[in-house]
């Protein structure tokens, strides 16, 4: 996966390519998803819930350049896999999931990746008791950044999510600003899933 999939749409950090070549992601999906665990594909893992697909995650880690000894939340942490990655990163990470099923299914698989402290709660408040963190992470695509969340991002801290504006994905990895918004462009348009609970407010039209 790492030679044909990731370094061909430039992946090119080294922390990044050792954590996906050394995490073993079977142990991350259902039984029978075990066979597809290396394709590049959004896997559900709970109904309403699948994991951000291996390339745009992987662009994600890369642009939000991940440090070791950062403290990081990953909001909606599914069964724990980005997590597991971003602490073979050597971040210290905690993951917050609201799913009962998810928490219980990722505490099995991370039993052996020290750095990550798995937290339940509701996705959209965040996890302010951890805060502040240099890198917040969304599991899925989002329509905007809870003001409760882009509170909990240390000064010079980064978001990595996958905006979703219109209709279309947007990859984006960076401060926000004073308003919550991104203080930057998108890098790039990508396909990803929804994160539920985070859509975009429906603007008043005349």
């Amino acid at each position: 996966m790492v030679d044909s999939q990731l370094k061909t749409v430039g992946v090119t950090d080294a922390a990044v390519l050792a954590a996906f070549a050394d995490l073993p992601r079977e142990a991350f999906l259902p039984a029978a998803l075990a066979p597809l665990a290396y394709a590049d594909a959004a896997h559900a893992v709970a109904p309403g819930r699948r994991l951000l697909p291996p390339l745009v995650l992987a662009l994600l880690l890369q642009h939000a350049a991940v440090q070791p000894g950062e403290r990081v939340l990953v909001v909606g942490s599914a069964t724990g896999l980005s997590a597991a990655l971003l602490a073979r990163m050597g971040a210290r990470v905690t993951a917050l999931e609201s799913d009962a099923a998810l928490i219980a299914q990722a505490e099995l698989a991370l039993a052996e990746s020290a750095g990550v402290a798995t937290v339940a709660g509701p996705l959209a408040e965040g996890w302010a008791a951890g805060a502040p963190y240099d890198v917040i992470l969304f599991e899925g695509a989002i329509g905007r950044v809870p003001s409760a969340i882009a509170a909990q991002l240390a000064p010079g801290g980064r978001v990595a999510a996958v905006l979703r504006e219109a209709g279309v994905g947007r990859a984006f990895a960076g401060p926000l600003r004073a308003d919550g918004q991104p203080a930057a462009l998108p890098f790039l348009d990508v396909s990803a899933p929804d994160l539920p609970g985070f859509a975009q407010p429906a603007a008043f039209a005349f």
